[in-house]
């Protein structure tokens, strides 16, 4: 005969152990943190001011909010945006203008290299005489030198304040122009507010009153 814990399923409680494995079971109902009543506002108060609302609007997502606080956010983050790309647009043509500048100075590069080296071909004869192989090696001695001067000049100092590295300059993202709304992220619209009608209590009703009168 078994013992009477391995058989005890017929109880009327539904006991703690028996919640926790359904949940585990399930999925559903899990619980990660438990919020006190100062988390959770009224079902009738602003999502930005946490206030009662006078003149309520709700979004399409259900959000509730006072009519005037929501509209001052949107002009705000309209504002906000206008400044932004703003900011962008100076920061394109900025690019645009460095930009035209280095095609030019590059074109006056070119041209410069093309009249040195037309300027310094001069005719000389070929001496047959001589070998090819020390000419190529009197050719590339001071060149390897010259390469070797122009490479030391060209290492940075970092101790020396003129030649420190200097930080880029952040690069601007094109900003959006759509309002997110402050609690879903969604874009939200001034013509997507929906109004909402509260009905006052009368407070000469008590609950079981007021419920009586809902019901009937």
């Amino acid at each position: 005969m078994t013992r009477h814990g391995k058989n005890c399923t017929a109880g009327a409680v539904y006991t703690y152990h028996e919640k926790r494995k359904d949940t585990a079971a399930s999925g559903y109902g899990t619980q990660s943190i438990r919020l006190g009543k100062d988390a959770i506002k009224d079902f009738d108060c602003c999502c930005l001011s946490l206030q009662p609302c006078k003149d309520p609007v709700v979004t399409p997502d259900g959000f509730l909010y006072e009519k005037q606080a929501i509209l001052e956010y949107i002009l705000h983050k309209k504002t906000e945006v206008a400044k932004k790309m703003k900011a962008y647009e100076k920061q394109k043509q900025a690019q645009k203008s460095s930009n035209q500048l280095e095609s030019k100075s590059e074109e006056i590069q070119k041209v410069e290299k093309f009249k040195s080296s037309e300027s310094s071909i001069v005719s000389k004869p070929i001496n047959p005489f001589t070998s090819g192989q020390s000419k190529d090696g009197d050719a590339e001695g001071p060149s390897t030198a010259a390469s070797a001067a122009s490479s030391s000049q060209k290492l940075p100092s970092f101790w020396i304040p003129s030649l420190t590295p200097e930080a880029k300059p952040t690069q601007l993202k094109k900003p959006s122009k759509a309002v997110l709304c402050p609690m879903s992220g969604r874009p939200i619209k001034m013509n997507e507010l929906i109004p909402v009608r509260f009905t006052p209590l009368d407070p000469s009703l008590d609950r079981v009153a007021l419920l009586n009168r809902q019901v009937s």
